[in-house]
């Protein structure tokens, strides 16, 4: 699947590494419902790199269709909240 960091490109990530983003995904969640800045920021730092970690990138000249988006490292609160659906960023069970 081709995830989009938004301000940085695009990363090719198996599906069957969802599940591993799905625990840092409900804890962003929880830190947006509890207004927790500080740990919202560490948080999205951190499912951002895990995506880096576990995906390879693709070329800056390829542009593909996305079938997941996340928020640039430096996403605030609102915007972060303006892209969740009912599963959070990351679909899963």
């Amino acid at each position: 699947m081709i995830v989009r960091i938004m301000g940085e490109g695009q990363v090719m990530l198996a599906e069957s590494r969802l599940a591993e983003l799905n625990k840092l995904d409900e804890e962003l969640l929880a830190e947006m419902e509890n207004g927790d800045g500080p740990g919202f920021r560490a948080t999205l730092h951190a499912l951002l790199a895990k995506v880096h970690d576990l995906g390879e990138p693709l070329p800056d000249d390829s542009l593909e269709p996305s079938d997941l988006i996340l928020p640039s490292p430096d996403a605030t609160l609102e915007e972060v909240r303006e892209l969740l659906s009912d599963d959070g960023l990351i679909p899963g069970p």
